[in-house]
């Protein structure tokens, strides 16, 4: 049964979600981490290995085009904020971009049959079509969370849902990919990545669906707001909450794709054992999602802002330490991935309930609600951090005098191993630091969503 809009008169705006539509909106983000995934793991090493690019091309390619990726976030979600449809603001997006979503994916991972300079051009354009169409359908999707419910920890145990199935698609990718690589493509790689990409974009229009299918909106603006795209980036600028979190998701993501995009490399050259790709990540990714899954009970007993800090400064510890192990000890070196992983999980399930919170903050502070340009502005940094991460990765390599598919010299490899664990590590100190600065403690946040409340039933 398709889902109708609700309005903001909404008495079950703060009800106990049912586990289906908890499932339901979980589902989505497998489909986006089938994407998200191999661009965070392969992207990088297929434009070098596989298309044949040199390394500081491609690491300038990935900033660039993320960074106009990322300046498009607000962009939808002021569009989806605007957005008028019997389904609701955000949920119709779920179908009209799933389809665009697949196709650029599939011409993302092609090898066309160019010269360097033809085919540096077009991982630019088709790089950036995918980006685009993945932004469509993501920044109404992360939104989407922010109107469900009122209800802080429900937000919290609904995020977490969405997180497990998005480590769930992570572990998919790592533990799948480069075999149905081999196997779609029968010797042709190249062909094998069109094929993988084309099932996985099946699989994810369909999770899509599902999204659309089984949630429902409950939370709406005030119905008197009458704002311009330029008022809600003022309130976002005078949101302190939403400032520390921007900063914060950029430094985080940093941390995360610096590590995820160089264990391909570490792994390869540096261990040498390619063979153990698999293992590494699909082991990796399980323990995201049991962090992930183990957030909503960690967030009774310890304060969301407190519990970050926690987390990220025990990431920056182990990454360190982790430099410290020599490459013959690969057990070691699974255990503190592994470790790293578990504390890594709960950070997007708490960051992506504290947008929701910070969409009430501003609620609460103006009178005028604007959630998806919330999640989209955050996402902004989010992407800018993924950027600067692939494009320092690359960097780094290219200086060290990295050469695909062969020996790489000391400087190299001790290069491609300080990009896994010492450079992270102090990135996630940084986190740990910049998170001291979050004003929404618990009891500050149920002075905000009681206010909200009363507010919304004095409407009715």
């Amino acid at each position: 049964m398709v889902q109708p809009a609700a309005t903001s008169a909404d008495g079950g705006a703060r009800a106990r979600l049912r586990f289906r539509e908890k499932a339901g909106y979980g589902i989505g983000d497998f489909g986006f981490n089938l994407y998200w995934a191999n661009i965070s793991a392969f992207l990088l090493i297929f434009y070098t290995d596989v298309m044949g690019l040199a390394a500081a091309a491609v690491g300038t390619m990935m900033l660039v085009t993320k960074i106009v990726d990322a300046i498009t976030d607000p962009l939808i979600g002021a569009l989806a904020d605007r957005t008028r449809t019997r389904w609701g603001r955000f949920r119709p997006y779920l179908l009209w971009g799933a389809l665009p979503l697949a196709v650029t994916g599939v011409l993302t991972w092609t090898v066309p049959d160019l010269d360097q300079g033809g085919k540096l051009l077009w991982a630019y354009a088709t790089f950036s079509l995918m980006m685009l169409a993945y932004t469509v359908l993501s920044m109404p999707y992360s939104a989407l969370s922010g109107v469900m419910t009122a209800d802080s920890q429900q937000r919290t145990t609904l995020i977490s849902f969405r997180f497990i199935a998005a480590f769930a698609g992570t572990t998919l990718v790592s533990w799948l990919t480069l075999d149905l690589v081999g196997w779609l493509g029968r010797g042709d790689e190249a062909l094998g990545w069109q094929l993988t990409l084309a099932l996985y974009g099946l699989i994810a229009t369909a999770t899509f669906a599902t999204v659309f299918l089984s949630t429902r909106e409950r939370i709406a603006p005030p119905p008197s707001q009458r704002s311009a795209i330029r008022q809600d980036i003022a309130d976002l600028l005078h949101n302190r909450p939403w400032l520390v979190l921007f900063v914060l998701a950029l430094v985080i993501m940093v941390t995360i794709v610096m590590r995820s995009g160089s264990l391909v490399y570490f792994l390869k050259y540096y261990v040498g054992q390619p063979e153990l790709t698999g293992t590494f990540l699909g082991v990796y990714s399980v323990a995201l999602a049991i962090g992930a899954a183990l957030t909503p009970l960690m967030t009774r007993y310890v304060d969301k802002r407190r519990l970050m800090m926690w987390l990220m400064a025990a990431v920056g510890v182990l990454s360190c330490a982790m430099y410290l192990v020599p490459p013959d000890q690969v057990w070691l070196l699974l255990g503190i991935n592994t470790l790293i992983g578990l504390l890594l999980g709960p950070k997007s399930p708490l960051a992506f309930s504290m947008y929701a919170d910070c969409a009430d903050y501003t609620e609460w502070k103006t009178g005028r609600r604007a959630t998806a340009m919330t999640f989209s502005a955050a996402t902004f940094s989010q992407k800018l951090g993924g950027a600067l991460a692939s494009a320092l990765i690359a960097w780094v390599l290219a200086a060290l005098g990295y050469v695909a598919n062969e020996a790489q010299s000391d400087a190299s490899r001790q290069g491609i191993a300080l990009l896994l664990t010492v450079i992270p590590g102090v990135v996630a100190l940084l986190a740990a630091w910049v998170m001291r600065f979050y004003p929404l403690d618990d009891r500050a946040l149920e002075q905000v969503q009681a206010e909200l409340q009363a507010r919304r039933e004095s409407t009715t």
